[in-house]
């Protein structure tokens, strides 16, 4: 009885330190919390080990899309990028080129290149009409021909090209397929490599399906956390997203349960990045170095971009160590605020380590098993670490900066490869340069707003316009209605002359000189006129004036407002008709005058003032311009508000152009709140990425002008 007792206890002992599960932290559930102390750290491990064998087989899980050779790439996409296709790196609208060697040059440059990009086209521009996800990337300038090509000379340049899912997208046209047939049959066509998941817990199985049944081996990598471990079978990359930083690294789950799986951990509005590229390491995952997030430039610091460019170097150095399944976190280490991983192969081991504090590391950092004939390599600063062997333990002593990295190479004492050699020279070369003496400062780049010349001053009123009177001390605010980004200086707006950086709003006081402007929204009959009068052609025509047919609008159109017509195309006519397009707080002030009103009658929204919502998915025409004359503002100014949006003025930074649309749209895409917002009051601005016109162009964007008064 007494055995059995005591047999009983052992067992109940030994199920109850089995059963310990993990402790999960971060806002989105990717990331396990270490040992509450080195001496727990085995239990702590074998703890970790059990929980990956319980959840594998409870969900009976399958590697098999791992072991597909055609996505052993996905396993090497260390360094990713989501990439603005808006981005003036990467198209240049001048000579109409996709500039990919331009992008990829600076990157190199900067941290060491990509692996993978992410291009984007479509959000946030997406619902300013009806245009849909595949429409917006058809719309990229040369259309699927030139698309095609841009794609092969990012994978000649070794860098796979992902495109985004937006799942939310059930608001704009509607397409025969489903969007997982449709998406997958896309990427197929334009041989692209991946999509991104925007907003999904995972991309759905039907993608996947979809994917085998077309034979062509998609990657899938959602933005958020997957909603259940199954997902990971076939989302064979992920996000590692708002992970919560402490200063005891954590371990990220997706990595532990699948070591092929790739995490690339994203934090894009983060100034200082070191928290993501040490837990990165650490992990042995990779990296996202988002920087044009929705035409804001976000530039990583020297610093950080110093980091990465030889993270990224150790990690192509030996690409396949880091998905070994037999990696282990929190290798014991000798000093204060060092953690170290550890990652094993056939026939040699690395160590990663991250100094957490702001101290330097000296002396011994790690204590390995001493083998005779091992010989071991401080890959970070590329020389031989000659070991300190006392008994069976071999001490290794080299330096770690504050905030630092390390990596040792532990290995047979074999004659070293050439590449090796030649690898360790590189890195000496890089670290004779200690990652402080690096700027890690961060600063807002500088927009500018595109400057609008004067036009000749008009003696008299023109035809079809109205004088608003100079005023003094006119006080201007406007709001953007950006979905996001007010996260940091500088939010997602733009900088005005007197501004230190971009913002998404303005309050400035300022006098305005008298002008005239149109009564009305530029109409189809006049801008027909121009047509006539110029031979105007674009030469990106692509949507041009894409509601007409064959360079005449439908009878009984003549007085709706022209549209399908670019920033340059609406210039172009200004400068025929000795206009200009106004500023926009000239837009402003003549539709509200002095008093602040927000709409143009006054302060309350009277709908019966301007056109209904169209909401539907299939998408009517604007109304005429003359349609609601009780609509005008105080200087009789008509067709102000909810018909079309209005060009205005254009900002540009180095890496990004964005208009400012005034007016709102009679379009209000449904079933999301991610399509481009309206922004009816006069206090409110849209904020419109510029590409190239072929993809500018929409349906609810049109024009009026002004001319300069005597």
């Amino acid at each position: 009885m007494k055995n059995k007792l005591y047999l009983f206890l052992i067992l109940l002992a030994a199920a109850t330190a089995q059963a310990q599960e993990p402790v999960v932290v971060s806002a989105w559930k990717e990331v396990f919390k270490g040992p509450v102390s080195p001496d727990k750290r085995d239990q702590w491990l074998a703890d970790l080990k059990s929980w990956r064998e319980r959840q594998r087989t409870q969900i009976k899980y399958n590697d098999i899309l791992y072991a597909n050779p055609k996505l052993q790439w996905v396993k090497h996409t260390f360094i990713d990028v989501q990439m603005m296709a808006h981005d003036r790196y990467f198209y240049d609208p001048v000579t109409r080129k996709y500039t990919v060697t331009k992008y990829l040059n600076d990157l190199k440059k900067r941290y060491g290149g990509i692996d993978a990009v992410l291009i984007w086209p479509t959000y946030p521009n997406i619902g300013v009409d009806n245009r849909n996800q595949y429409d917006l990337t058809a719309n990229m300038p040369g259309g699927k021909a030139a698309v095609k090509q841009m794609i092969k000379d990012f994978k000649a340049n070794g860098v796979r090209v992902f495109f985004p899912i937006m799942i939310w997208d059930h608001g704009t046209q509607r397409i025969k397929q489903t969007m997982p047939e449709a998406l997958v049959k896309e990427m197929k066509d334009l041989g692209a490599d991946g999509l991104n998941g925007d907003t999904m817990s995972g991309v759905s199985d039907d993608f996947y399906g979809f994917a085998k049944s077309e034979n062509y081996p998609l990657a899938f990598q959602p933005e958020l956390s997957l909603k259940d471990l199954k997902m990971i079978e076939w989302n064979t990359l992920s996000w590692g997203y708002f992970w919560g930083y402490e200063h005891d690294p954590g371990i990220s789950i997706y990595k532990w349960f699948e070591p092929k799986h790739q995490v690339n951990i994203t934090n894009r509005w983060a100034t200082n990045k070191t928290d993501d590229l040490q837990y990165a390491f650490f992990n042995g995952i990779g990296y996202n170095t988002w920087e044009n997030v929705w035409a804001i430039w976000n530039q990583i610091p020297e610093r950080d971009a110093e980091s990465i460019r030889r993270i990224s170097a150790i990690y192509h150095q030996f690409p396949d160590v880091w998905s070994n399944a037999d990696w282990e976190p929190y290798i014991k280490t000798e000093q204060k605020g060092v953690f170290a991983s550890k990652f094993p192969d056939a026939n040699k081991t690395i160590y990663t380590l991250v100094n957490r504090d702001s101290t330097d590391a000296n002396g011994t950092q790690i204590t390995l098993p001493y083998i005779a004939g091992q010989k071991y390599w401080d890959l970070w600063n590329g020389k031989e670490i000659v070991p300190q062997i006392s008994g069976s333990n071999a001490a290794l002593n080299f330096k770690i900066e504050g905030y630092g990295f390390g990596a040792v190479l532990v290995a047979n004492g074999t004659a070293k490869p050439a590449t090796l050699t030649a690898f360790l020279t590189k890195m000496a070369v890089m670290s004779k340069r200690g990652l402080k003496t690096y700027s890690a400062s961060w600063e807002p780049a500088t927009q500018q707003m595109l400057p609008i010349a004067k036009t000749k001053l008009a003696v008299k009123q023109p035809a079809g316009m109205l004088r608003i009177p100079a005023v003094k001390g006119y006080n201007f605010e406007s709001v953007g209605v950006m979905i996001e980004g007010n996260e940091l200086p500088p939010a997602v707006g733009v900088q005005h002359s007197w501004e230190s950086h971009p913002a998404r709003s303005q309050k400035h006081s300022m006098d305005i000189a008298s002008f005239y402007i149109d009564q009305y929204p530029v109409t189809n009959k006049q801008f027909k006129t121009f047509l006539t009068a110029t031979g105007y052609q674009p030469t990106d025509s692509h949507n041009f004036l894409k509601d007409w047919f064959k360079g005449i609008y439908a009878e009984g159109e003549a007085e709706l407002p022209v549209t399908w017509v670019s920033l340059a195309d609406a210039r172009a006519y200004a400068k025929w008709a000795g206009k200009r397009l106004p500023h926009e707080w000239e837009w402003q002030y003549a539709a509200q005058g002095t008093d602040g009103r927000v709409y143009p009658w006054g302060n309350d929204n009277n709908k019966a003032n301007y056109p209904p919502a169209d909401t539907a998915r299939a998408m009517r025409k604007p109304t005429a311009v003359n349609a609601y004359p009780q609509g005008a503002s105080p200087f009789g100014v008509i067709d102000l508000i909810g018909n079309i949006w209005q060009w205005t003025d254009e900002y540009h930074d180095e890496h990004s152009r964005t208009a400012i649309l005034k007016g709102s749209s009679y379009y209000h895409a449904q079933t999301s709140g991610w399509y481009f917002p309206p922004a009816l009051e006069l206090t409110k601005y849209g904020k419109y990425l510029l590409m190239a016109p072929s993809i500018d162009r929409a349906r609810t964007i049109g024009f009026r002008c002004v001319a300069d008064a005597q």
